[in-house]
């Protein structure tokens, strides 16, 4: 509607619009994203549209990912006492503790991708999300970014045909850019001093891009 107004105003006001300071055409279109987030609000947009279809597809999503994590890498199954014994996919894809904990990663991430219009609540739930994993027995910082790849294949296999080129660049930069986050959080912790998206979310923001 803001567009169509200047269309008009331009037009009614003709070599005059200049001197109206009508604005132009230029004006028009998405608002700028906050300077912290890797992603324009084109971006932005489709990502949060894109995230819909993985939403009412959460479990089979999570699955799917810890299956490829855990194809990738054996020895994280190591680190969970429910279910280290799950050797093969078909035992993992049918265990309930397994499927307990997807869910519970995937709602991370879900409330977290749902949080990127509000940037100072996304730090600070990610931040603690991050800080968490301190309580973890033999976790490391590095086991973060293990989730990535597995991360973009259950992406690509729950949206098929919707996992364009573009929407792929798009998922990489926004999940790298939460890992970025669970590692500042993970790393402030250390001191005791977990941030709530302050100067610490600025230095992820711009690790993303």
């Amino acid at each position: 509607m803001g567009c169509e107004l200047t269309k008009l105003a331009s037009g009614s006001n003709g070599s005059n619009s200049k001197s109206n300071n009508v604005p132009s055409l230029d004006a028009c279109g998405p608002p700028p994203t906050d300077a912290r987030l890797p992603l324009t609000a084109k971006q932005k947009y489709t990502m949060v549209a894109s995230w819909k279809g993985i939403s009412r597809a959460m479990e089979t999503t999570g699955i799917t990912m810890f299956i490829k994590l855990f194809e990738e890498h054996a020895d994280l199954l190591n680190m969970f006492s429910k279910f280290r014994e799950l050797k093969t996919k078909e035992e993992q894809a049918t265990s309930e503790e397994l499927q307990e904990h997807a869910n519970k990663v995937m709602n991370t991430l879900d409330e977290g991708i749902r949080g990127l219009d509000d940037l100072d609540t996304f730090f600070e739930f990610i931040h603690q999300v991050g800080a968490s994993h301190r309580r973890i027995p033999g976790f490391k910082q590095e086991y973060f970014w293990r989730i990535e790849e597995p991360f973009l294949t259950a992406v690509s296999t729950t949206l098929g045909d919707r996992y364009t080129q573009n929407v792929e660049g798009i998922y990489k930069l926004t999940i790298k850019f939460i890992i970025e986050t669970l590692v500042a959080g993970y790393e402030a912790s250390a001191n005791n001093n977990v941030d709530s998206g302050g100067g610490g979310g600025g230095g992820s923001g711009g690790g993303g891009g």
